[in-house]
């Protein structure tokens, strides 16, 4: 087949790809299946569009991968030579409109706003993309009849937990204001896994439900999420300027990681029964993300800097029944799956620079 995955991406990005494509995991599920992915021009739909391509290349698996896009230029742009590819068709939508493809024997919804930005300018197209746009995602997957659909979700439906443990467990639930436009984000994804919940029970539909932490990687050096502007710094050579303490917690989770963590989710989780998706080795606060950034290129001679000098200083903390539980996910659910993570907090950084200044 011309066009093959290595000679459409950067050597790196296809190392990662081929990490994804030879996991263990029970891809013979997906021989000769047409699978949909909607948010495929995204950042994890796109790693996830372009193993299952890699797997027809290595194994010659058959499958067809139907990518759902918002932009066709963006997508032409990401994508390349990888769209003259027979196995691979461009379905150019909204996902808030119905969905107009083949039919599909697997779903995965990628499709989301996860930008502060985005939360601020267009919270109306936000909760759509997780209300709307699930709802058409399961109706083609019923109309399909589908062997299984997955709802990527998020982390931020648990909203604020109160407790003095570590770690979230898949059962809590926190408090979010329903009323408030900021949560739009949060709050869509709550009404999309409940959404999830109630096909399988109406329909008996296979729908699996995943809650990525902090997905990082290879993004665009313009990105205004935090970890992606410390990736940024270090591909410029900048040192790293925190505008607090830094001392919020969070699970993050190598894209590559959370690929195979979906795939896991999609091919052995159990119907309507939500999957944390972390790796303990990258578990840390915002600053020691922005430490760990300048530890591993030491030849760059990166500094922490902070905007207020009394930031230097971490605030000590007390633990209390009224402590707010990290965003640190436990992820015993997925780990008893047979997920194997393989990229800790130093190897992702190292290898999210190298695709970004690779020629």
């Amino acid at each position: 087949m011309e066009y093959k995955v290595h000679s459409c991406v950067k050597p790196r990005v296809y190392a990662d790809l081929l990490e994804i494509a030879t996991a263990e995991l029970p891809f013979e599920q997906m021989k000769n299946a047409s699978v949909l992915i909607t948010g495929a021009g995204g950042f994890i739909g796109f790693y996830l569009t372009a193993a299952l391509l890699l797997r027809n290349d290595l194994y010659g698996d058959g499958i067809t991968v139907q990518a759902l896009v918002r932009n066709r230029e963006k997508a032409e742009k990401k994508f390349g030579g990888l769209l003259r590819r027979p196995d691979l068709n461009l379905c150019v939508q909204d996902v808030t409109e119905p969905i107009r493809a083949a039919r599909a024997d697997y779903l995965i919804h990628a499709a989301s706003q996860a930008s502060n930005i985005q939360f601020e300018t267009d919270p109306v197209g936000t909760i759509n993309a997780n209300l709307a746009g699930t709802a058409n995602v399961l109706d083609f997957a019923k109309e399909s009849r589908a062997k299984a659909a997955l709802i990527v979700s998020s982390l931020k439906v648990y909203g604020t937990v109160y407790g003095d443990r570590e770690k979230l467990r898949e059962d809590d639930c926190g408090y979010l204001d329903f009323t408030s436009y900021k949560n739009c984000y949060a709050m869509g994804k709550r009404a999309s896994e409940t959404l999830a919940a109630s096909y399988c029970r109406e329909y008996g539909m296979h729908v699996k439900l995943a809650r990525p932490s902090y997905i990082y990687g290879a993004s665009s050096l313009d990105d205004d999420r935090v970890w992606a502007q410390f990736i940024a710094n270090i591909v410029r050579g900048e040192d790293i300027l925190l505008k607090s303490s830094g001392a919020a917690r969070r699970s993050f989770c190598y894209v590559t990681d959370t690929a195979t963590a979906l795939l896991c989710i999609l091919l052995k989780g159990a119907d309507a029964v939500p999957y944390n998706i972390s790796y303990e080795r990258s578990d840390t606060t915002i600053r020691g993300f922005a430490e760990k950034a300048c530890e591993v290129f030491p030849e760059k001679n990166m500094k922490l800097r902070f905007a207020n000098p009394a930031d230097e200083t971490l605030p000590e903390e007390l633990k209390t029944p009224l402590t707010q539980v990290p965003e640190i996910l436990d992820n015993s659910r997925l780990l008893a799956l047979g997920w194997q993570p393989k990229a800790d907090l130093a190897e992702g950084i190292r290898r999210s620079v190298s695709t970004l200044t690779e020629k």
